[in-house]
């Protein structure tokens, strides 16, 4: 049997006074996901650890089967990954935004959905004059406001404030600090506060430097780099860690990620194939026919796994726009998922579908939080539950009851 996993970036969410009450899962017009779950067998799964922060590349390795606990070393080694950045042992790899700010608190995460051109202009002006002027600096482009920042023996002890967190907040009291006491275990990297205090002196010398160029882009208005945020920051993760997909051997495995980085990082250090589709761009206007297109010929191809992750909806909640939220759900389950079941349930070989969110980001609160989602598993033959819908509310009554974090891998791959 073939496993495909679809995942909704952040498409969980809380009820909405605006929609009666209910959340948007609930009031989408989803008839794909609901006809799953009616089918097949749901529940709910808790996919952030104690003690970590619900972010997409912990929640998305979580449900990969990865222990958080053994793996962990923050977003930015899997951005170095997702672009072929080769770290040594030593450097600190940190996940570098573009925000939007006006009047000193921070109006987008994302530059006001900068197109990765447009960015490309900035990130290599930073490094023209900052590279230049900190020879232990290098940043590097990766796509649209997400991009990488390399610093030599930097110290990953260090707490830093992720701006999709902390909308229309003021920028300057979100700095960088030390996480203290410095107890040791740092040999080889320069200390804490020593990290912490080159870091705030690059957001703020990146904030108007004399001589900078032009940000304006477009109809967009204008953004500067003031407030270059850092996401994730962490060494480099080793590649050594086997990936937990079970009976999957690494050349029959796919991965599908079409544009969100740290999960093509997972897929790097996962030893599974990246696959890149034309038009993907992580928003509400991405390719959905082409990422269903993509997966289905990757089963036909012989991988016996696929993992499809679509980010449109987290960042309509980022954005809190609920009209946009509910849009990209209803995309997914028509553009997405409704393609490729009416494909993979015509074939002789039965294929086991998942369809889930990572965590959910309430478009009422505009961040990520720590909740357990929703899940659907489907295949072939499966005996359901008695769920008929599929969203948070009626989940809770899915036979696969509450599961945690590698339990959801574990259940997945052991149909067959």
């Amino acid at each position: 049997m073939k496993h495909i996993i679809i995942l909704g970036d952040g498409m969980a969410d809380h009820p909405v006074e605006r929609l009666g009450g209910k959340t948007l899962l609930q009031y989408a017009n989803k008839p794909y996901m609901d006809m799953l779950a009616k089918k097949g067998k749901t529940g709910r799964l808790v996919t952030v650890p104690d003690g970590f922060h619900p972010g997409s590349e912990v929640a998305n390795s979580s449900i990969m089967g990865y222990d958080q606990n053994e793996v962990y070393e923050g977003r930015g080694p899997l951005e170095a990954a997702s672009i072929g950045y080769e770290l040594e042992p030593t450097d600190l790899a940190l996940r570098c935004n573009i925000i939007n700010v006006q009047d000193g608190k921070i109006i987008t995460h994302n530059g006001g959905n900068l197109e990765t051109e447009d960015a490309d202009v900035l990130i290599k002006y930073l490094n023209d004059t900052l590279g230049k002027k900190y020879p232990d600096v290098k940043f590097v482009t990766g796509i649209q406001y997400r991009h990488l920042l390399v610093v030599k023996h930097g110290n990953k002890h260090i707490d830093c404030a992720p701006p999709h967190d902390h909308p229309n907040e003021e920028w300057n009291k979100l700095m960088v600090k030390p996480i203290l006491p410095e107890i040791g275990g740092d040999e080889g990297h320069i200390s804490r506060r020593d990290t912490a205090d080159l870091l705030n002196q690059l957001i703020l010398e990146s904030r108007g430097t004399p001589g900078e160029p032009s940000f304006q882009c477009g109809a967009q208005g204008a953004w500067r780099t003031n407030g270059q945020s850092y996401l994730a920051l962490g060494r480099r993760l080793p590649s050594a860690h086997a990936h937990p997909l079970p009976d999957v051997s690494t050349d029959q495995e796919g991965f599908c990620d079409f544009c969100r980085r740290p999960i093509r990082g997972i897929g790097h250090y996962a030893g599974l194939r990246n696959i890149i589709v034309e038009g993907a761009t992580g928003l509400a206007n991405t390719n959905y026919e082409g990422k269903a297109a993509a997966a289905i010929q990757a089963l036909k191809d012989g991988d016996d796994f696929v993992y499809v992750h679509v980010e449109a909806s987290d960042e309509a909640g980022h954005d809190g726009d609920l009209e946009l939220k509910l849009k990209t759900i209803e995309n997914l389950d028509q553009r997405l998922i409704k393609p490729i079941f009416d494909e993979v349930s015509t074939w002789d070989e039965p294929v086991c579908i998942a369809v889930l969110p990572d965590h959910p980001t309430p478009v009422e609160i505009r961040t990520h939080v720590k909740e357990p989602v929703p899940f659907i598993i489907y295949y072939p033959g499966i005996e359901p539950d008695s769920v008929e819908k599929y969203d948070e509310v009626s989940c809770v009554s899915g036979g696969y009851g509450m599961l945690q974090l590698q339990e959801f891998m574990n259940a997945f791959m052991a149909i067959n």
